[in-house]
């Protein structure tokens, strides 16, 4: 049986689609160099200083972000035992002081091809500098190469010199044209090989058999001019452009390796009644932590103790921190404030959200866009017309060109197939894709596949659902009136205080309200909870009672014709409505109802301002829907909705030509954000709608949508700006370099500056993909 690495790895240009592979090197298909899938690690723990190995039933993944060679090791600061080590963290027993990571010096495989690039592109440099110099030297009248040693022998420093950058330095190329050639799927890497392997091999037979040549190949001295220096300068600069995609591809990952590192490495057990420092990998579901200070929370959890303000901005791109109490979730990586609090673990390793939205951007990075299926196909046949050119370029200089003909037309076809180098062209797509999903991760917009972005910035309809979506999904405390003669606040000092012993979820907002408005509670006596109606105590000697309509019956009270008007307004603007009676006197009402999120209505305002008409689909009243659409000045509303109405309306709007999204948070959506053009979750949902859903917003509310369709527009411009920038150079470098401005003005093409036109053409798109990420 193979034995497979847990790393995995991809080609950049994804020639086998999301095809994975288990070892480093290079693809099978276009040579370049596989780079590393960057997730949250099985057997890998990130901490500041690295990563190190870790047991593999603590984290049960199947990729890792670093292979590495060595356990990490701790040491005191003050050394008070010298160099001496620790295999945990901790303290140190003699000082006490805390014990110090060790500073490995582990590497992934993206730095170790990066700096093996890096080092051939220098030695490179370094030799191609003299073989310039001697070529040029009859240009630079002050330099007399020839009264040193004769032409023959500074011909073979030049051969010996850019042999070693082809066969020690770019050797890789050549097998990649080789292979290119062999499968018949011509490539960047075709042109290179055939181009610079024709100036080296031409240049060896005019060094060794210069007699061989027709007359018209020699100079005024009887010698053959050599092309050493064209070889050996157009290698270095494709070198260099591959020391650039080694970091530019470095770079889109820097998101990902930025989450990966918010990941604290140790964790404060509580264990027995007391504290104590364990690795992160130890840390199961249902351990109790105590999170200090300043700290990084270490895993998924709930606040069981105290209370917090968490800075989750680097989970969800909102800068507020959020104010945490004793019940409420808390994410691994989020940032504590000054207070300490205890936790109980709920998700570790690879279940953490970081860890998902880790894999989540990792999917969409491996993914394609439909508009680089469009690049490919221009690639695959440009690099056969372009072939096809040089071969037509060469016949017609070598039979209508002026003396020496054969040189205008060797050097004209070898300058085609160096400026024509389609490698922009396979970048332009893939780079934006991967810094606009990393750049999308950081500001809470997770994308599961690359043809989402496209899809996005088309979205002309988004459907969205009500509760979850648009609103809280939780009830909260809406408004209180007074009746009778106590005042607005006393109603609800009296409601909060009845409610306060109750565990129903309507009496949970009011309190919550009343505390949130600081009211101050006041003492009752025995409390009773009716089913079905509300909930009962004994205040000065007299009962009191908050619940519906039904408990109204129990005491015997009714609400005269000009409060039942009001009931019925609050009604039907969506609350539900509680009575307080004190006594036989219905003295005021309280409401509460699932209030709408605060980003929501300027967020659909953005959204229609970019020319996207909202819908809310819900399953709630008629009533309530109209009054969340109204205040929200939404485009239409749909009400009493099944899940398959939600489905069933999707379809009917595709149907009628419209692009559709559909925002969603609850099992009841899942159908539906299944069928539509662009699935959207709320990350405070359903694991279901999750999963169904092609976009994630981490935050859960509709300001991530704007996000997400500003991301696309971006992403997609700067895709469009890669091709331009990719074969503008294409489709003027091709007609100067075939001599089209020889016969006008006399000037021709040099390889070497075709050479620095492809190369340029690179640093294009890849410093135009980098811009997403200041966007």
């Amino acid at each position: 049986m193979q034995n497979k690495s847990s790393n995995q790895f991809v080609c950049p240009m994804h020639c086998e689609g999301d095809k994975v592979y288990f070892s480093p090197g290079d693809c099978p298909v276009c040579h370049m160099h596989l780079t590393p899938v960057v997730k949250f690690g099985m057997g890998m723990k990130l901490n500041y200083s690295g990563v190190r190995p870790i047991p593999h039933h603590h984290i049960p993944s199947s990729t890792v972000l670093h292979q590495v060679t060595s356990k990490e090791k701790y040491y005191c600061p003050m050394h008070c035992e010298g160099e001496k080590m620790y295999d945990k963290p901790g303290d140190c027993p003699k000082c006490g002081m805390s014990l110090v990571a060790e500073q490995g010096i582990e590497t992934t495989e993206e730095e170790t091809a990066y700096r093996k690039m890096i080092r051939k592109f220098w030695i490179a440099f370094i030799l191609c500098v003299p073989v310039i110099l001697i070529s040029l030297s009859n240009l630079i009248g002050s330099v007399h190469l020839e009264a040193i040693a004769p032409p023959i022998l500074w011909g073979w420093i030049e051969l010996l010199l850019s042999s070693a950058i082809i066969f020690y330095c770019s050797w890789d190329f050549f097998i990649r044209g080789w292979n290119s050639l062999r499968r018949w799927g011509p490539n960047m890497w075709t042109l290179v090989s055939i181009g610079v392997g024709s100036a080296y091999v031409f240049s060896v037979f005019a060094l060794l058999l210069p007699s061989i040549f027709p007359p018209q190949f020699l100079d005024d001295s009887g010698h053959v001019h050599l092309y050493f220096e064209a070889a050996a300068m157009i290698l270095t600069l494709v070198l260099l452009g591959q020391v650039m995609e080694l970091r530019a591809h470095s770079k889109t990952n820097s998101a990902i390796k930025a989450l990966l590192g918010l990941v604290p490495p140790i964790a404060r057990l509580i264990r027995n009644g007391k504290e104590e420092e364990v690795p992160l990998e130890e840390v199961v579901v249902g351990n109790l932590l105590k999170v200090k200070p300043g700290e990084k929370i270490p895993v998924d959890g709930r606040i069981t103790t105290g209370e917090a303000v968490i800075d989750e901005s680097m989970i969800t791109g909102e800068p507020i921190p959020v104010d945490k109490f004793s019940g409420d979730t808390i994410t691994a990586g989020t940032i504590n404030g000054k207070t300490a609090f205890e936790m109980k673990a709920e998700k570790v390793g690879s279940d953490t959200l970081l860890a998902q939205i880790i894999e989540l951007v990792n999917q969409a990075s491996r993914s394609r866009a439909p508009i680089q299926k469009l690049a490919d196909r221009i690639a695959k046949y440009f690099v056969q017309i372009v072939l096809l050119i040089a071969l037509i370029t060469f016949i017609v200089w070598a039979s209508w060109g002026p003396e020496p003909a054969y040189v205008y037309a060797f050097v004209n076809a070898l300058a085609i197939l160096i400026i024509a180098c389609p490698c922009a062209l396979g970048l332009a797509t893939p780079m934006s894709i991967m810094v606009g999903t990393g750049r999308g991760a950081q500001s809470g917009v997770l994308v599961k596949n690359a043809r989402v972005i496209e899809e996005m910035n088309k979205v002309d309809v988004l459907i969205i659902d009500k509760t979850g979506t648009i609103t809280e999904g939780k009830p909260s405390l809406k408004a209180f009136h007074s009746f009778g003669e106590l005042s607005d606040e006393a109603v609800l000092q009296l409601a909060a205080s009845i409610d306060i012993n109750s565990e129903h979820p309507l009496a949970e907002a009011i309190v919550k309200g009343a505390k949130d408005k600081d009211i101050t509670f006041v003492n009752l006596e025995q409390f009773e909870s009716v089913t079905g109606k509300g909930v009962r105590a004994v205040y000065n000697q007299q009962l009191v009672g908050l619940g519906n309509h039904r408990l109204l019956a129990d005491f015997g009270v009714e609400l005269s014709d000009e409060n039942q008007q009001v009931v019925r307004d609050w009604q039907m603007s969506g609350q539900t409505v509680m009575f307080l009676v004190v006594g036989q006197t219905v003295e005021g009402i309280v409401s509460v109802a699932d209030r709408i999120k605060v980003t929501s209505s300027k967020a659909i305002r953005e959204l229609q301002m970019m020319g996207i008409k909202v819908h809310m689909l819900t399953g709630d009243n008629e009533y309530t829907a109209k009054q969340v659409a109204d205040t929200l000045g939404l485009d239409g509303f749909t009400a009493d909705c099944l899940p398959d109405d939600k489905y069933n309306t999707v379809k009917e709007l595709q149907g009628q030509g419209y692009v559709v999204a559909m925002a969603g948070d609850g099992i009841n959506d899942a159908p539906a954000l299944e069928q539509a053009n662009v699935g959207i979750a709320m990350g405070t949902g359903t694991d279901i709608a999750m999963q169904s859903a092609e976009i994630t917003l981490v935050k859960g509310d509709l300001q991530g949508i704007v996000r997400a369709r500003d991301l696309s527009r971006k992403v997609m411009r700067n895709i469009k700006q890669n091709l331009f920038f990719s074969l503008v150079y294409n489709s003027l470098g091709i007609p100067i370099a075939a001599g089209i401005l020889y016969p006008f003005f006399g000037l021709l093409l040099s390889p070497i500056i075709a050479a620095v036109a492809m190369s340029f053409s690179s640093v294009s798109v890849i410093s135009n993909a980098l811009r997403l990420r200041r966007q």
